[in-house]
């Protein structure tokens, strides 16, 4: 009888994650440091993408509006948390050349592993809500198209993504980049033409407030906002973007992959933290200023910016930023998808069967709401669409950790002490919040 296969020769024999880019991307042999750096440059913009798209919008604006700059501090820890979280990933998938999800399918049993996928695909499903949501906003905001016919149009974007994957990774790459650089370039304008406090915000991004824990309220949107900002999904998204670069695969060539895609990652992720912070400071420096301490809604934000800024044309960047956020954080959705269903049960889908499952499974519930409670209805379940995302983020952390710190899966590149224990502080504080804000919601506060 022939002797049992290892875990390694198994490996060999699957298919890479994301197997039509797979190592497509060419790198340059230039000596220059900064070409070879732009060469990796795109994986952590798609990632950043889910750290700025339309479900942050709600919850920033909430934030903004009625607690001041409070809870800026929180748009900073979960960015922070959010570049260490990002860095386990990509070190995951260029270490091992696995993805998340195939890591956790190799090392669980599989009614383990069916828990896990259904997580993930909640997780992706209460992005996605978020997508179709925002998006609609903005199509109705800016064509005055009726917010459930938007909804519905929502659905086609299936089309574009079909159309920029078969064109190489590279042009999905492209456009996001063009399209976060055109959310960036908007809130700085209107940041500045609000003319927001600047020393209170330097403290509250820096000194955290006790009320953040004491106020049941203030503590829901705080958790929102991590849900917000901390995706589960873009952990098994990094660690298979990561390995479309076609560097050596090599102790040498894996460990400068880490090291690019780790400034990559970093220097994106910031730009989301500047987005983040920016709808936070626009809602503070707008609205809670004046008085207008409930503005959780999008459309009334709109209606407000133009006249309380007195600039013509605050409130259509406003539904422009939001339409190109939508439209970002769509891609990365049908990626982390298709990641997902690959590497937990080996289901191979075409990407636009994909896309369809999951875009439908989003539109249905927001058709229902939007046709019985409207904009407010749609509002509300925003929100809670990303404290769903936080509820889901610990089942993907976890396993992270577990597979960095674990020298059998990553060899040399395994976590250091002082970072295990680092990445274990944070799966426990994330669950521990979590944990809390069940407690609240319970009891009643």
């Amino acid at each position: 009888m022939p002797p049992m296969p290892t875990l390694q020769e198994q490996n060999r024999d699957q298919r890479p994650s994301l197997p039509e880019a797979f190592s497509s991307v060419r790198l340059t042999q230039s000596s220059s440091f900064w070409r070879r750096l732009l060469g990796f440059l795109g994986p952590g913009f798609l990632i950043s993408v889910g750290y700025m798209d339309p479900g942050n919008w709600a919850t920033d604006l909430a934030g903004g509006s009625k607690y001041g700059y409070t809870l800026l501090f929180v748009i900073m820890l979960s960015n922070l948390m959010a570049i260490l979280l990002q860095s386990l990933s990509l070190k995951l998938g260029i270490a091992t050349e696995r993805d998340l999800a195939q890591s956790c399918r190799e090392t669980y049993s599989r009614p383990v592993n069916i828990l896990l996928w259904l997580f993930a695909e909640i997780a992706i499903g209460a992005c996605d809500l978020a997508e179709v949501i925002g998006s609609a906003i903005a199509l109705q905001l800016l064509f005055h198209i009726p917010l459930l016919i938007g909804v519905i149009i929502t659905g086609a974007d299936v089309l574009l993504i079909l159309l920029l994957q078969n064109r190489g990774f590279r042009y999905l790459e492209a456009l996001v980049i063009t399209l976060i650089g055109t959310i960036a370039a908007l809130f700085g304008v209107e940041v500045l033409l609000s003319h927001p406090e600047w020393l209170p915000i330097a403290r509250n991004l820096v000194i955290p407030s006790k009320a953040i824990l004491t106020d049941p309220e203030m503590l829901y949107i705080a958790i929102s906002i991590l849900g917000a900002t901390v995706m589960p999904h873009n952990l098994y998204l990094h660690s298979s973007i990561v390995q479309t670069r076609n560097y050596p695969r090599t102790e040498q060539g894996k460990r400068e992959a880490i090291r690019f895609a780790n400034i990559d990652s970093a220097t994106a992720l910031m730009l989301a933290l500047f987005v983040n912070a920016a709808i936070l400071i626009l809602a503070a420096a707008v609205f809670h200023r004046a008085g207008h301490y409930e503005v959780a809604e999008i459309g009334d934000a709109y209606k407000l910016l133009t006249p309380m800024l007195g600039f013509a044309g605050a409130s259509t960047m406003f539904a422009l930023a939001l339409l190109a956020s939508g439209q970002n954080s769509t891609i990365t959705g049908t990626l982390a998808g298709q990641i997902v269903m690959e590497g937990f049960l080996h289901i191979r889908l075409a990407p636009w069967l994909r896309r369809l499952i999951t875009r439908s499974l989003a539109i249905i519930p927001t058709i229902i709401v939007t046709y019985f409670y409207g904009e407010r209805g749609t509002s509300k379940l925003l929100l809670l669409s990303q404290v769903i995302l936080s509820m889901q983020l610990s089942f993907a952390v976890f396993p992270l950790v577990a597979f960095t710190s674990d020298r059998a899966k990553m060899g040399s590149f395994v976590n250091h002490t002082w970072l295990k224990s680092l990445s274990y502080a944070v799966a426990f504080l994330i669950a521990g919040l979590n944990l809390w804000l069940l407690v609240e919601t319970f009891r009643g506060h």
